[in-house]
Order: C-alpha cells, then sequence, then structure tokens
C-alpha cells in the first residue's frame, strides 16, 4: 500500500514525488516510457518562479551545471515598437534558464528517486480501482511484457500530460477550454550570439521567437495562425521562418542566413482548456489539469508550481492537517487562482492578433516609464498578474509616460487629460477614461472593462 501513486514521471510527475517523499510519504512512479527515452517536443524555457522552486529543492546547481546561460531580459517587438526589460526578481530569483528537457525530466525524476520514490516505467495503466463509495483507491496496468500491475494507494495523481489516462479513467471535465489557436514552427541554431535575452516579436499575423538554450545553441521559431501554417520539407520551412525574421529583424535574418540550423524542425499545437483537477482518491497536476498555448513558454514553470500546490495539499490530508478530500479541493481552488488570469491573457495572446495604433502607443509608453516595461515583462513569465498590471492605478500611471506632444492621437491625450480628474464639473471623469481605455486597449481592455 503506497500512500500515493503518481501516473507520469517527468516535470510535474517526478516533482509531486520527490516532494512527497521528502516529506517521509511512501510514493510510487508509473510511467509507460522507458527512460531515457520518449523526447518531449518543448521550447524549454524556465520562467523565474520555476527556477526559484528549482533553487529551493536544491536542484538549481544541477540545471546550472548543465552549461545554459542564464536569461536576464525579456522583449518584444511589434512594427516599429521594440520594448526590452530585465525580468523582474522574484524573491531574489530574475534569471530564466532554457535547459536541454531531456536533462531537465533526468535532474527531477533522479532527485525523485533519491527521495525514495519507487520508479517503474515501461507500465502502462489501464484502469482504476475504487471502493464501493467510488473513491480511487489504486491502479491497473501491465508492462510491455503484458505482466498486470495491481497497486493500491490513498490517492492517485495523474501527471500524463494533455492526453491524460487517469483524467479519461476519472471523467474530469473541461472547463474554460478553446481550440488549437495556431500553430509553430522552431528548431536549434549553433553559431548564433548569446547575450541573456529572449526576443519575441508581433508583425503580419506571424509571432517569431528566439533565445539562448543548451550547448551554446539558440532557439528560432516561428508561430502561425492554423489556417496560414503549412507542414513543409525542412528547406521550406527555413524559408518561412527566416523570412518571417525579415519582417521584424533584418539582421537577426541575416545572422540566420551566415550561420547553421543543427536539428530538424519541429512543430508544435496546443488546444487551450482547465480540466476539473481532483475528486474522491485522485487528483491531476501539469498539462494533465490545465493546458494553455504555448506562447508564453509557461509550461514547464506551470508544471513546476503545480506540483508544489498539489504536493503540499496532499501532504496535509495524509499527515490528518484536514481531510484528504478537503486538502485536494483545496488544491484545486488554488491551482485555479494561480493560473487563471495567466491562462486568459496566453489566449489573447495566442491569437497573434497585430496591436492597434493605441496599443503601441502603450508599449512605448512602457519604454518611457521606470516599472511599466519590467512589469510587462513580468507578466508574460507569469511573475505579474495580469489584472494587476492592467488594473486602473497602473494604467493611470502608465498614461502619464505616453509620448509629449500629438504622438499619441487625440484620443489618448483625451483619455490622460480625463484620468488626471478633467474639468472638476464632470463626475467620473476618471471612469470615463478607463472605459475609452478598455475599449482602446484591445482583447487585455477587459481587464478594465
Amino acid at each position: 500500500m503506497y500512500d500515493a501513486i503518481v501516473v507520469g514521471a517527468r516535470i510535474s510527475g517526478a516533482a509531486t514525488a520527490m516532494l512527497l517523499s521528502r516529506a517521509g510519504h511512501k510514493v510510487l512512479m508509473l510511467d509507460r516510457a522507458v527512460f531515457p527515452g520518449g523526447k518531449a517536443a518543448a521550447t524549454n524555457l524556465v520562467h523565474p518562479p520555476g527556477i526559484l522552486r528549482l533553487k529551493r529543492w536544491g536542484l538549481l546547481d544541477e540545471l546550472t551545471a548543465t552549461g545554459c546561460p542564464p536569461i536576464t531580459e525579456y522583449g518584444l517587438r511589434s512594427g516599429p515598437v521594440e520594448l526590452m526589460a530585465r525580468l523582474p526578481a522574484v524573491d531574489g530569483v530574475g534569471e530564466a534558464y532554457s535547459p536541454e528537457r531531456a536533462r531537465l525530466d533526468e535532474i527531477l525524476l533522479d532527485a525523485a528517486v533519491r527521495s525514495g520514490a519507487e520508479l517503474r516505467t515501461g507500465v502502462s495503466v489501464r484502469e482504476l480501482t475504487t471502493d464501493d463509495a467510488g473513491t480511487v483507491t489504486g491502479v491497473r496496468g501491465e508492462t510491455a511484457e503484458r505482466t498486470p500491475v495491481v497497486e493500491r494507494a490513498h490517492v492517485v495523481v495523474g501527471a500524463d500530460g494533455s492526453n491524460s489516462t487517469v483524467a479519461r479513467l476519472v471523467d474530469a471535465p473541461k472547463y474554460d477550454a478553446h481550440p488549437v489557436l495556431n500553430k509553430s514552427h522552431w528548431s536549434y541554431w549553433e553559431g548564433l550570439p548569446h547575450d541573456g535575452r529572449v526576443r519575441t516579436y508581433r508583425q503580419a499575423g506571424k509571432h517569431a521567437f528566439t533565445w539562448p538554450t543548451h550547448d551554446g545553441l539558440t532557439i528560432v521559431g516561428v508561430a502561425l495562425p492554423v489556417a496560414d501554417f503549412k507542414a513543409t520539407s525542412d528547406e521550406d520551412r527555413d524559408r518561412t521562418v527566416i523570412s518571417a525574421f525579415d519582417e521584424v529583424d533584418p539582421e537577426r535574418a541575416e545572422l540566420l542566413r551566415t550561420t547553421k540550423r543543427v536539428d530538424r524542425w519541429m512543430t508544435g499545437s496546443v488546444p487551450n482548456f482547465l480540466r476539473r483537477s481532483h475528486g474522491p482518491g485522485w487528483a491531476l497536476t501539469g498539462d494533465a489539469g490545465y493546458t494553455r498555448d504555448p506562447i508564453t513558454a509557461a509550461g514547464i514553470t506551470d508544471g513546476l508550481r503545480g506540483a508544489e500546490l498539489l504536493a503540499a495539499a496532499v501532504e496535509s490530508g495524509l499527515s490528518g492537517t484536514e481531510p484528504l478530500r478537503a486538502a485536494l479541493a483545496r488544491y484545486a481552488h488554488d491551482r485555479d487562482d494561480l493560473v487563471t488570469g495567466h491562462y486568459r491573457y496566453t489566449r489573447e495572446h495566442a491569437t497573434i492578433a497585430d496591436h492597434s495604433p493605441a496599443e503601441l502607443a502603450f508599449i512605448r509608453a512602457m519604454n518611457r516609464s521606470p516599472t511599466h516595461g519590467r512589469a510587462m515583462v513580468g507578466m508574460f513569465a507569469t511573475m505579474v498578474h495580469p489584472a494587476e498590471f492592467y488594473s486602473p492605478a497602473s494604467i493611470h500611471a502608465l498614461l502619464d509616460h505616453l509620448e509629449p506632444g500629438s504622438g499619441p492621437g487625440w484620443k489618448l491625450r483625451m483619455v490622460r487629460w480625463l484620468a488626471r480628474g478633467g474639468p472638476r464639473h464632470i463626475p467620473g471623469a476618471a471612469r470615463t477614461a478607463d472605459r475609452l481605455v478598455a475599449k482602446n486597449l484591445g482583447p487585455m481592455g477587459q481587464y478594465l472593462a
């Protein structure tokens, strides 16, 4: 009898198993893959909140020893406007890293096993066992050789990806679900200069991106609306991606032409949904419980944060601090509080809509503000909540950094005048300004509406 069975032994599953094992619980990890193997297609970026967890768990030195360089600045270029800002720090951590995904999986898995978790690979879960009340009590599965596997536990955790077997077996419903919004091409380049920056671009319905990763390599890619995406030969994709950079950053496009792609082109597309993440005797974490478009590269970071939340709840339930069912319900509530704002922000970002003139004026203002530029890249990195960034107080402060003169256009000049109080005889002038900003700020204006 185990305290917990964790189905799926990659990022979120290994982290959950490690934390529960460190708390003294008997944990079994099951994965249908045989490690090393089953390379995950991912763009690898871990934002500072994820790096903070690795530091807390004593694993950051292992990650930095792999040779991936720190990333300290994130940026966006949209049409003629460019924003580049240093990442804010969270509990003293202000760096991102983009390690080789297989190596990060290995670091977390080894840490789980060192902490006492039992690992069995090549095992496919086929059924969940339940008691008369319908509470999940364990798993039934089989090895690749068709040897039956039957194990029992106080809780079964599904950390087995967006097509989770555990989620299917408990019939966990999805909510706030949206289809695939774009598809990406990306690969690895050698010979590009590393300067510790994530660069993203928005132009003509394309989202290009590049940042330094492991072994002296650089990730280079572009996301396109689904209707514009074509999976063609590697040579055709070279032309597609480089031509996208021609439109937004000709100097970098020339660097791509004079250096070398060293891996195949990979493609990715992800639906957007949240799943009910708990029930009697079971819980979901990582992509099993919540999947959002990879355009903000937050999957690994969310997997680490979610594992921490779930492990704390399971520990509370197993130790008797509170009933396990109540602890899992609290985890589900806290998970939604943690991710819903950024889920919505990512979903809107993933439409790859060109920015309006008003939005470009606000991005220019962020460059002029001592705080808003860092807050903007912090929002992308899941460190600043979108509702905080787009709050009336934040936007009113940003209005003070609009370009002087006629640059922002008459609408924004009027909004700035109203937000500053307007004529005293107009009641609610500031609120009128908020409504006008909300109407002209694109999809994110809903936070002000």
